[in-house]
């Protein structure tokens, strides 16, 4: 079972190197799944003194006000022999034999990264203590809990600290180890307040009172440490530390082990309690229950890990790969994104992904309504109708019908439509170059290559466009140069359309006459319409969205063989916050499956 927290040792590190260490992140988080044992207690409880007697070192900085002003991730490794040494996570390739530098470095590596300030920080220093004499364990140091600012600190400090703990505690693979001091009431216990908030039942949490030697006489710490003044689920371990003369006088920490061990064997209070007091067996216990947590867990880790493996690998996918260094890796990873861009645009067009039902909308509603709103009426009022029909027929009145004056009618009614037949030209023009934009937006990472692609694509629909536009005018030109006859020749006739010969030319058109021509021609413009509203849709599918699912990026593709490496390079320009992510999640893809690798290798020994 050794090797399991040695396992969650290697990851909590390989997890701080990259900058994951249960603080809020955008990316995956394997931190927060590693069971931990979280150390909390107020300013002056004894902490130090606990972690210390576990250790049998004296490795923390001390003194007044707040000392640890960072987590420490402490790891103990038993190992054989008599050598006793500690490493620092930040100088990997130095070992510690001397203690007392240890403490030093804690606190320039603090300063480090905090300043000379009394600021807190939650970036963790890793410290790993290699030892015969303790057992394999991970603690995590934080900051003594406070209800008061110090010179130099802000006053938002108590509020700080105070969140720091609970970002750790308050997740539920986190072990919490409650340090109260004895010769305080626990109901004022700032450790064992903070505890029950996020631990009410109590099965996350294990209490540790401490000072229980300077407690008043006739007074003791048994019904605590008995569970009876506040039950958790897991047994109150007390511990004996040293005096602050013992630390002064530089007692040894085995000397104040055996010390320990004699007052909780010789007092009476705490005789029977003997076997399960004391900082060795804390040590113990602990180590026991993690090891117990860890193979509880271990199942889950593992499906986060796999599942975590997959969202990289398809987030990766997306951002593509590196920039290739030759020229012609170059073009090739150009030419994939452009492809990759087409795809995407013609998957838009084609209702795979939304925007090209709004072409459809402008055939089937904005087009036809444009083409109601034409004024028809105007020009085939009474009045425009007799002006266009007597000027038609010059200095001759007409013998059988105002051909010219139907013909004049008729053109300039259908003439008008050219303005809708344009505006929806226009209207689908705008949606393909919508389109085109957020096609970029969901392919490319380089912003050089995202404004040439863009464009060129614009330049294409522009082309498309002027095409289109000349294409959909010739029908509704080719319906002024020539009538549909069969119309005329279906209509009834009418022996009195000529008109009485023997009246003045002005007689002959009355107004039961010109409302029928009015009526004949509104009918005719009527029927081009219909048909224009079927040949006009299919006209602009045909030079724009066909050609520009088509050939949208000819052109492009065309000028782009042509360039030189330099210029391929420039395109190439990836944005820095996509290249550090994209390294971010390469290392966070190769952490993960080195955990699963040997996760699975611990998992399998079992």
């Amino acid at each position: 079972m050794e090797n399991l927290i040695s396992l969650v040792n290697k990851l909590q590190r390989a997890c701080t190197a990259l900058g994951d260490h249960g603080e809020e992140s955008a990316l995956p988080t394997l931190w927060d799944s590693l069971p931990a044992i979280a150390v909390v207690g107020g300013q002056s409880s004894g902490k130090s003194s606990v972690l210390e007697s576990v250790v049998g070192k004296d490795f923390l900085p001390r003194g007044s006000g707040i000392v640890t002003r960072r987590p420490l991730v402490l790891q103990l490794h038993r190992i054989d022999g008599d050598r006793e040494y500690a490493e620092f996570m930040h100088q990997p390739r130095k070992r510690y034999t001397d203690f007392a530098a240890v403490r030093k470095e804690i606190a320039d590596e603090t300063d480090r990264e905090t300043g000379r300030s009394k600021q807190i920080s939650p970036v963790p220093i890793h410290l790993s203590i290699y030892s015969p004499k303790v057992v394999n364990l991970t603690l995590i140091d934080l900051p003594g809990l406070t209800k008061v600012a110090v010179e130099g600190q802000p006053d938002s400090i108590v509020h700080d600290i105070e969140n720091m703990v609970r970002s750790y505690i308050e997740k539920p693979n986190c072990i919490i180890l409650a340090v109260s001091p004895a010769n305080q009431d626990l109901a004022t216990s700032d450790a064992i307040k903070i505890s029950r908030e996020v631990d009410p039942k109590g099965e996350r949490t294990f209490g540790v009172l401490t000072k229980i030697d300077l407690m008043d006489k006739g007074t003791d710490a048994v019904d605590i440490l008995e569970g009876r003044s506040y039950r958790l689920q897991h047994p109150w371990v007390g511990v004996v530390n040293r005096s602050q003369q013992d630390i002064n006088k530089n007692v040894d920490m085995i000397d104040a082990r055996r010390r320990e061990r004699e007052y909780f064997s010789s007092t009476p209070e705490y005789k029977h309690l003997a076997p399960r007091m004391g900082s060795e067996y804390l040590a113990k216990m602990l180590s026991k229950h993690l090891e117990q947590v860890i193979k509880s867990r271990i199942p889950g880790i593992q499906s986060l890990i796999t599942k975590t493996i997959a969202e990289l690998e398809t987030e990766l996918n997306r951002l593509g790969k590196p920039i290739a260094n030759d020229a012609g890796g170059k073009l090739y990873t150009i030419m994939e994104i452009c492809r990759m861009f087409d795809g995407i645009y013609k998957e838009h067009l084609d209702g795979v992904r939304p925007g090209g039902e709004k072409v459809y909308h402008v055939f089937d509603n904005q087009f036809p309504v444009a083409i109601k709103r034409l004024q028809f009426d105007k020009q085939l009022s009474m009045e425009n109708v007799k002006k266009l029909i007597t000027e038609a027929d010059g200095y001759q009145p007409h013998l059988i019908a105002p051909e010219q004056g139907y013909r004049r009618l008729i053109e300039s009614c259908i003439v008008s439509i050219r303005g809708p037949a344009e505006a929806a030209v226009d209207a689908v023009h705008a949606i393909l170059k919508d389109l085109v934009r957020k096609a970029i937006n969901e392919t490319h990472q380089f912003p050089t290559l995202r404004v040439e692609v863009g464009n060129a694509a614009f330049e294409s629909l522009d082309r498309m466009r002027d095409e289109s536009k000349k294409n959909t005018l010739k029908l509704v030109d080719m319906e002024c140069s020539y009538l549909t006859v069969d119309f005329f020749r279906k209509l009834p006739q009418d022996v009195e359309k000529g008109g009485n010969p023997s009246h003045s030319i002005f007689d002959r058109y009355n107004d039961s006459y010109l409302r029928r021509i009015g009526q004949t021609v509104l009918s005719y413009v009527n029927m081009v319409c219909a048909t224009l509203r079927n040949s006009i849709p299919k006209s602009i599918v045909y030079c724009q969205v066909r050609e520009a699912k088509r050939s949208l990026l000819d052109h492009f593709f065309t000028e782009l063989g042509a360039r030189e490496m330099k210029q391929l390079s420039k395109l190439l320009d990836e944005d820095p916050a996509v290249m550090e992510r994209r390294t971010n999640l390469a290392k966070r893809l190769e952490l993960y499956r080195s955990a699963q690798s040997e996760i699975d290798a611990v998992a399998w020994s079992k």
